[in-house]
């Protein structure tokens, strides 16, 4: 039997799309930002920095608050492969409105269509990785290790690609190079798509035919309501971030009762959801810090870096191209010691701990670099900084998309998967609105602050692990 790195062959189909999806998906983000807040004469839309940190924050929340969606059409409609391969398509045509219209236009149906179709996919694939495997085989943790390098593959050449032609010929040519991505990722996955497992295909809750009707009109209705908020300015810009935080919030708490409250759950199912909340805190904490990459590290790359190279200035995005690099590098190193260990590796809550921990540290670090001149923090502090980002990561997120299948009732597959998803989305969102508080002259306090209550929350996990495991048994 074939297989790919000791996996079931299968995983080689889902390693290419998301690769490609990722490339499109970091390098159009990696220069989203500057293309916001850049002056017109720089090929940008001239909005203030906060608010354009505001809406890439919001941005990043919405593409994971999206996956109740993407996951909710898998357990009932479509079945996950096919939910998958139709977002694919919507990602691509997002990529390329932001390559193709122009201003505020091109970014507004840009983002939603890639924030639609980002969510389908995201859940849909963890959960066909979750299907190759049988319960308690011991090459899930590895296989979701390196689903993950292939995840790191792309978003290490996006930011390259995009942000050289962003710096040499233009905004425009590096969203279409990344919906160039796109497009041979669906090419790729269109070959290899039937030999994934049957029952991904089909929808384990099938809606009954006769409620169709009743599912469209509210989307049509949440449509045109969602247009006319914005078009009345009681939707705007500045405030997308906090709106996408209190739908998030509100989205978590319905899914946690919508499970637990469930008849198709067994008590030790209900048990097991229960003892993942505090994973979910955790995981929150965690990406409201991680996802400040996109915003945050951004603009500090562009202000406080020191990114002359031999006489040659690096493009800002090339900065979001470190942490793939490390993740390429250290993902199998990861994967192997948890494969070595087996059961005598740290639980899930401990690994989780410690992700949020380090990233604490890891704010902590800058404080080294506060007050300095403009443009003055060495790249290689920098490199240090994200190679502690990379370890934190890898302490907690291809974990949690491990442990979330594990944990996750037979009924709530996929829709469980969509509930860690929107712990990134609430973090993502709150280091959106986080991210408007930023400026170079309060840098200690901000940073100092932020990964102290990291650290604190780190900490607070590890005490209650023993109530965690008890909770979340028999997975580890």
């Amino acid at each position: 039997m074939r297989t790919f790195f000791g996996q079931p062959w299968a995983l080689v189909h889902l390693f290419g799309v998301e690769m490609w999806e990722r490339f499109s998906f970091y390098g159009m983000q990696g220069i989203l930002l500057i293309y916001l807040y850049y002056s017109a004469t720089h090929g940008g839309l001239g909005i203030p920095q906060a608010t354009a940190a505001g809406i890439v924050g919001a941005y990043g929340g919405a593409v994971y608050l999206s996956t109740i969606i993407g996951a909710w059409l898998a357990d009932r409609v479509l079945g996950s492969e096919r939910v998958l391969f139709f977002s694919a398509i919507v990602i691509m045509f997002g990529h390329l409105a932001l390559a193709l219209l122009p201003g505020v236009v091109g970014v507004g149906v840009g983002l939603v269509l890639i924030a639609l179709g980002s969510g389908g996919l995201k859940a849909n694939a963890t959960s066909v990785v979750g299907s190759l495997y049988e319960p308690g085989d011991p090459r899930r943790d590895a296989g979701f290790s390196l689903f993950y390098l292939g995840i790191n593959l792309g978003a290490f050449f996006g930011p390259l690609l995009t942000g050289l032609l962003q710096s040499t010929i233009g905004f425009h040519f590096g969203f279409g190079l990344a919906a160039l991505g796109m497009f041979l990722g669906l090419v790729q996955y269109w070959f290899g798509r039937r030999e994934l497992p049957a029952e991904t295909r089909r929808a384990p809750d099938p809606l009954p035919r006769s409620r169709y009707p009743l599912w469209i009109g509210v989307a049509a209705i949440a449509v045109v309501v969602i247009a006319v908020l914005v078009a009345l300015r009681v939707i705007r810009a500045n405030d997308l971030a906090a709106i996408v935080i209190w739908v998030t919030v509100a989205a978590a708490i319905a899914y946690f009762a919508v499970i637990l409250s469930s008849k198709d759950i067994t008590s030790g199912d209900r048990r097991r959801v229960i003892g993942f909340i505090p994973l979910f805190i955790a995981s929150v904490a965690f990406w409201s810090l991680y996802q400040q990459q996109f915003t945050v590290l951004t603009i500090y790359s562009d202000q406080r870096l020191d990114r002359s190279v031999f006489g040659w200035e690096m493009p800002v995005s090339w900065v979001q191209s470190i942490n793939p690099v490390f993740i390429i590098i250290l993902s199998g190193v990861f994967a192997a010691i948890w494969e070595k260990l087996g059961d005598r590796q740290p639980a899930t809550p401990y690994k989780f701990a410690a992700g949020t921990a380090v990233m604490g540290v890891a704010f902590l670090l800058f404080l080294p670099f506060v007050g300095g001149r403009p443009n003055s923090t060495p790249l290689l502090a920098l490199v240090g900084i994200i190679f502690v980002f990379t370890v934190a990561e890898l302490l907690l997120s291809p974990v949690g998309l491990s442990v979330t299948t594990k944990l996750a009732p037979a009924a709530f597959q996929t829709q469980m998967v969509a509930l860690f998803f929107l712990s990134v989305a609430l973090g993502t969102a709150i280091s959106g609105e986080l991210s408007t508080l930023y400026s170079a002259q309060d840098e200690g306090a901000y940073f100092g602050v932020l990964g102290g209550i990291a650290i604190v929350l780190g900490v607070a996990l590890a005490a209650f692990t023993p109530l965690v495991k008890r909770l979340i048994a028999p997975v580890r």
